[in-house]
C-alpha cells in the first residue's frame, strides 16, 4: 500500500518521462499505416474488453475503465501505461518479463515491490512496435474527440455495421435521411 502511495503520489508525468523512453523508442510523428496498425491491435490486445470499441471507457462489458477520450497522458505515458499496466489497477501490463530480473523498467520496481498492487498479465503480449501502434491510433484516433459519433463508430466497424445505427436519429415527419446524433 505504502508503496502504491508513493509511486502514485511521484505524478504520473514524473514517472512517465523517466522510463517511457527506455520501454519504447517511437517517433514522434508516426509513419504511415501506424494507426491502421494500432487500431488493429487495439482490437486483437482487447482493448475494447475495457474501453470499449469508442476508447471512452466505463462500466459495462469487460471492466470500468478510464476514457482514453478523455486521457491527459502524453505519449510516453500512453506507452509507459500499455507496456507496464498500472499498479493497484484494473490495467494489466502487455509486455512479457518487465517485472522480472534485476533491471526495472516499469516505476523502478519488480514483481516483489508491488505485493498486491502488482498489474496482472495480459492475455496477450505485444512487441514494443506493436505497443507504439496501439499508442499511435489512440493520440490520432481517439484522444481528445469527444463524444463517440457514426462517423467514429462506421470507421471503427465499417459503414455497414448494424451496431452504428444507435448513433443516427430519425426525423419521422420530414422523412429527411438520418443524421447523425452524438452520444455512448
Amino acid at each position: 500500500m505504502r508503496l502504491t502511495l508513493v509511486i502514485f503520489a511521484m505524478g504520473a508525468a514524473a514517472i512517465g518521462a523517466a522510463f517511457a523512453p527506455a520501454l519504447v523508442r517511437a517517433q514522434e510523428t508516426p509513419p504511415p499505416g501506424q494507426a491502421a496498425l494500432g487500431k488493429r491491435v487495439f482490437q486483437q490486445a482487447n482493448c475494447v474488453g475495457c474501453h470499449k470499441w469508442h476508447g471512452g471507457g466505463g462500466g459495462g462489458y469487460g471492466g470500468d475503465a478510464l476514457s482514453l477520450r478523455a486521457t491527459q497522458l502524453d505519449r510516453e505515458q500512453i506507452v509507459e501505461t500499455v507496456t507496464c499496466g498500472r499498479p493497484g489497477t484494473g490495467m494489466p501490463y502487455f509486455r512479457r518479463g518487465v517485472y522480472e530480473g534485476d533491471e526495472h523498467p516499469c516505476y523502478g520496481v519488480g514483481r516483489q515491490e508491488l505485493g498486491k498492487d502488482m498489474p496482472v498479465e495480459a492475455g496477450i503480449f505485444l512487441r514494443p512496435a506493436e505497443v507504439a501502434a496501439v499508442t499511435d491510433y489512440v493520440l490520432a484516433d481517439i484522444k481528445g474527440k469527444g463524444e463517440p459519433s457514426y462517423a467514429d463508430c462506421a470507421a471503427f466497424f465499417g459503414d455497414a455495421a448494424r451496431v452504428c445505427n444507435v448513433y443516427k436519429t430519425v426525423e419521422p415527419a420530414s422523412g429527411r435521411a438520418p443524421e447523425e446524433k452524438r452520444g455512448g
